[in-house]
């Protein structure tokens, strides 16, 4: 409670406003205020962050809709960047940009959010039960968890010691039921001062949380979708692009991600997309339940909605808000992953503000500082060694949305510089109905080579192997229907028409999958890497039947490609001894073939 009496003595430095530009405030003079520090604007407190100073000007963003404020009102500095309450509660919540809780405003103000609104970020009457787990006498440091609470029934969160504090532990009180303000542990600094901590940490949005060590990409985010997981894999803190036009179906991939990956815990931003749109995530996400545990999805989940028609100052600061959400809880050592909806959106908001602030333009308006900032979001990823020694990670995966679906514009060009995996829609695959709408020919994963021991050790030393055979042969099947094209695909040698039957297999059998079917929704490894040996292995028999002359005709009389194909529903996931009976039918098949023909 400390910091709140300190803060009444210090006498706030105010300024007065000069001049109004949409989200964009001026100042006149030197008003002593500092870069980056949080204001209330005018008489009804909006909420701002100083962008720009200089000796006789402060520039202001605003993230409240300005109408009506005046030249002449007062702005109040509060001493502080702009930050983040962390503490237990932030789970199973749904929050603007700046972190207030869209229910709690809602219940205060009605369904549109009034200006000014003064909410606490989370719950401060709450009791949550709570596990004291440090004792007195004990030496802590920035990181050390000195509480456990259950925060949701997926989630224990785990209460530490703000980065920049360490002591020995004076007092501590019993297990019970707290509020987050209430004080846990007393410590006494190196140089003798006195602190008390409570559940609840402050974090500034746009500065990382420090780490002991960041480790390089050994482990994959495991997502149960095969075009992910076996053709273009993400790492555990890693970074992804989903680039896409409009219905390409870059929400549903996210959406899937969200709900089949292996990371404990999921952070939806959902930035600058249409409202309608984010309801439907909400309502969806509500209703979700978590496969693994059983328990509702949004127990490990936190929505930020910062929609298209909320103001852009707020969308660009909700990016890092979730940022920082997500950086608190790999501190108490979990995966987390960030499904940022979408970037393009953000990148907008940075464009508006650039333009409001007549800044030069680089291409297509936007400012020329676009590639550094999206360097620093997705440079916020990682697997990481906490400062508590433990391990977590902060995957990223942000969709891109480039108008007119033209990958050529400047957010997806400068995101595919610092993302190692981009995972291209194609609007073409999208309307055949293809899903997901990945395209293998330009998508990549630069992840998998630092991934291959461990696919080696823990699926099947061939599995690498194996991916790269079906590559080569998607690969073949493109060159071979540009020729098709030309002149038609019966002068093509019986051994090509087979390669194009093979990769009709792997596309239909094992690329597209289909997110309402109750096995193919989700798919472990194992399976994964047997569909694929089924596939090569059809392919290796057809291979030495056209050796020996057999036509594409006579193996085509057989509906084995069909049936090699229909794996993927008539396989359940708890049975996959019967994937072993589909070698037992394609030798049957060969023997068959060479019989009749003999």
């Amino acid at each position: 409670m400390h910091s709140h009496s300190r803060e009444v003595i210090t006498v706030a430095k105010t300024g007065t406003i000069y001049g109004i530009n949409g989200p964009v405030i001026y100042l006149k003079g030197n008003t002593g205020f500092e870069m980056s520090e949080m204001v209330h604007v005018g008489r009804e407190r909006l909420v701002g962050e100083v962008i720009g100073l200089d000796k006789d000007m402060t520039t202001i963003q605003v993230y409240e809709e300005t109408s009506g404020l005046r030249p002449g009102e007062i702005v109040e500095a509060t001493g502080a960047a702009v930050s983040v309450t962390l503490a237990p509660g932030i789970l199973n919540n749904i929050f603007d940009g700046i972190e207030r809780p869209l229910e709690r405003i809602a219940d205060s103000g009605g369904a549109f959010i009034t200006r000014g609104v003064s909410v606490d970020s989370l719950d401060r009457t709450k009791k949550w039960s709570t596990h004291i787990t440090v004792a007195e006498g004990e030496e802590v440091h920035g990181g050390t968890i000195i509480a456990e609470v259950p925060e949701t029934t997926a989630i224990v969160h785990k209460c530490m010691v703000p980065p920049d504090i360490s002591g020995t532990v004076k007092s501590v009180v019993p297990d019970g039921e707290y509020t987050i303000d209430e004080v846990l542990v007393t410590l006494e600094t190196p140089d003798g001062e006195v602190k008390e901590l409570t559940m609840t940490q402050k974090w500034p949005i746009r500065n990382a949380r420090p780490v002991r060590h960041r480790y390089p990409a050994s482990i994959p985010l495991i997502t149960g979708q095969r075009i992910l997981d076996t053709m273009f894999p993400i790492a555990k803190g890693g970074t992804a692009a989903v680039p896409g036009g409009f219905g390409t179906g870059k929400t549903m991939i996210q959406h899937q991600i969200a709900k089949w990956s292996d990371a404990d815990i999921i952070i939806y931003i959902g930035c600058g997309e249409r409202g309608n749109e984010m309801t439907q995530v909400l309502e969806e996400f509500s209703e979700l339940i978590d496969p693994k545990t059983g328990n509702p999805l949004m127990a490990r989940t936190t929505l930020i909605a910062n929609t298209s028609n909320m103001p852009v100052a707020a969308r660009e600061a909700s990016i890092y808000t979730g940022l920082t959400l997500a950086e608190y809880y790999r501190d108490m050592g979990y995966d987390v992953a960030i499904m940022a909806d979408s970037t393009s959106r953000w990148a907008e908001a940075l464009r508006e503000l650039s333009g409001r602030l007549e800044e030069m333009p680089a291409e297509e308006g936007f400012p020329a500082y676009l590639a550094s900032k999206l360097s620093a979001f997705y440079e916020r990823a990682g697997m990481m060694q906490t400062l508590n020694g433990s391990e977590g990670s902060v995957s990223i995966i942000g969709a891109v949305s480039p108008q007119g679906g033209d990958f050529s514009e400047p957010v997806t060009q400068n995101t595919k510089r610092f993302v190692r995996c981009f995972w291209g829609l194609d609007k073409s695959l999208a309307y055949s109905r293809h899903f997901p709408a990945i395209h293998w020919l330009t998508s990549y994963s630069e992840y998998l080579n630092d991934l291959g021991s461990w696919y080696h050790a823990n699926v099947s030393p061939k599995f690498v192997d194996y991916r790269n055979r079906m590559m080569a042969l998607l690969n073949q099947e493109s060159s071979l229907l540009e020729i098709v094209k030309l002149i038609g695909s019966d002068v093509l040698p019986d051994d090509q028409k087979l390669i194009l039957e093979i990769a009709r297999v792997i596309r239909l059998g094992f690329l597209q999958q289909n997110a309402f079917h109750k096995d193919d929704t989700s798919v472990s490894l194992e399976k994964q890497f047997k569909m694929m040996d089924t596939i090569l292995y059809l392919y290796k028999k057809c291979r030495k039947l056209i050796a020996m002359g057999m036509p594409m005709s006579v193996l085509k009389e057989d509906n084995i490609f069909e049936r090699v194909i229909a794996i993927k529903y008539d396989v359940p996931n708890d049975n996959l001894q019967l994937l072993d009976q589909y070698k037992h039918d394609i030798d049957r098949f060969y023997e068959a073939v060479l019989e009749k023909n003999a």
